[in-house]
């Protein structure tokens, strides 16, 4: 599923692909220069949007982890109490260490699940968006360079002289 930003790209790549070609050069071509700047705006736009969303992931990450956190705490002290309760014969005290390590191991096991979930989510998560991040900037990369050379090549002209002027090729 291509996010926001990639499908503005994509329209702006396919505006500059299907652009007709400039009377008498084949190497520029006319595009609409508002939708084209439009696109940019949208998509200049998107990016901080797509980069709260990874911060949403990591905060629900870091909710996770926390959760995990006091939920191992929650049951140690249970552990913790029940132990305690049955101190008094020797049998029963037997038996609170044993539920007691039980209940640790369990929940220590829990908590490194969860841990483990959750960074392998987050992971997940960050990875995806970094790479769609990546191919958002390539993209921008690339289609800012066919921009460029559409617009004659040159990248230290002034922004009034990039625009393409049709009679002056005439």
């Amino acid at each position: 599923m291509a996010t926001p930003v990639e499908e503005l790209l994509n329209m702006l790549f396919d505006m500059v692909d299907e652009a007709r070609n400039a009377p008498l050069s084949s190497e520029k071509c006319v595009i609409e220069r508002d939708k084209a700047l439009d696109l940019i705006e949208d998509i200049k736009a998107q990016l901080p949007v797509e980069l709260a969303e990874a911060r949403k992931v990591l905060n629900n990450r870091n909710e996770l982890l926390s959760s995990a956190k006091r939920e191992t705490e929650e049951l140690r002290k249970r552990a913790e109490n029940e132990a305690r309760r049955m101190i008094s014969e020797t049998e029963i005290m037997a038996m609170a260490r044993q539920k007691a390590t039980e209940m640790m191991s369990q929940a220590d096991q829990k908590s490194k699940e969860m841990r483990n979930a959750a960074n392998q989510y987050c992971d997940d998560v960050m990875r995806r968006a970094e790479e769609a991040l990546g191919e958002a900037h390539n993209e921008m990369r690339r289609v800012q360079a066919k921009f460029r050379e559409a617009l004659g090549g040159t990248s230290n002209t002034t922004s009034a002289n990039r625009a393409y002027d049709a009679e002056a090729d005439q």
